[in-house]
């Protein structure tokens, strides 16, 4: 079955990412066999795709999103690979009973894929209310932190893991208009390298975006072996 993953892309970007996805299955098929893999904010749109991308190379995937019918509904056309789990990716306990679903069922957790966030209507910097603030920053930036508390421990038990943090062409070169946005996915990059440089990954790439038309970058943390940091 075919799905369609819409989240304001254009149609020129989604059969960008269409064939890019058929023809790495074409060529490469099983590249993820027997890894287990998280993607949040996967019930449609971006996270959509790559969980659907992560299935069709082997990986089980568990699918995370606050939208749990939608996550459900995708975990049901991927089949056994694929399993739901309704996560808000701002609330600490949520993201604790996501880790211990996705390690109940598959084990372990080879990949984390920080997908979920959220965006703002452009407007001057002073005028956005501090519950907008609050809900960017808890969605684009806090869900980082929970994710790598809850996560990263069983990598480093595993020595071994990979983590991608979506990021946005925003976090590097800011929109106008758009201050607390920008700053919350810059604060992803940061968080990313700054995790590199500690050790706990010791390896990461700033990736281009895919489709090219898509406004977004991935700050991808992606070591062969996990070291603890001393």
């Amino acid at each position: 079955m075919r799905r369609s993953f819409r989240s304001g892309w254009t149609s020129a970007a989604l059969r960008a990412l269409n064939a890019s996805m058929t023809s790495a299955v074409e060529s490469k098929p099983g590249r993820l066999a027997g890894k287990v893999a998280i993607v949040t904010g996967a019930a449609s749109g971006f996270g959509a795709g790559i969980a659907t991308h992560f299935a069709q190379e082997g990986a089980k995937v568990v699918i995370a999103d606050l939208n749990g019918d939608g996550a459900q509904a995708l975990a049901g056309e991927l089949g056994a690979a694929a399993r739901a789990v309704r996560t808000d990716v701002s609330r600490d306990a949520d993201v604790a009973a996501l880790a211990e679903a996705a390690l109940a069922f598959g084990g372990r957790i080879d990949i984390l894929v920080n997908n979920a966030g959220v965006g703002q209507g452009p407007q001057a910097l002073e005028t956005v209310a501090e519950a907008e603030f609050d809900r960017l920053f808890a969605v684009n930036a806090k869900s980082v932190y929970l994710t790598a508390r809850h996560i990263v421990p069983a990598m480093k038990a595993a020595k071994a893991g990979a983590i991608l943090n979506i990021a946005s062409t925003g976090g590097v070169s800011p929109r106008p208009n758009l201050t607390w946005y920008n700053a919350s996915k810059g604060w992803a990059i940061t968080a990313t390298r700054s995790g590199s440089a500690t050790a706990v990954m010791p390896r990461a790439s700033l990736a281009p975006p895919v489709p090219p038309a898509r406004t977004t970058i991935s700050v991808s943390i992606t070591p062969r072996v996990v070291r603890a940091a001393p």
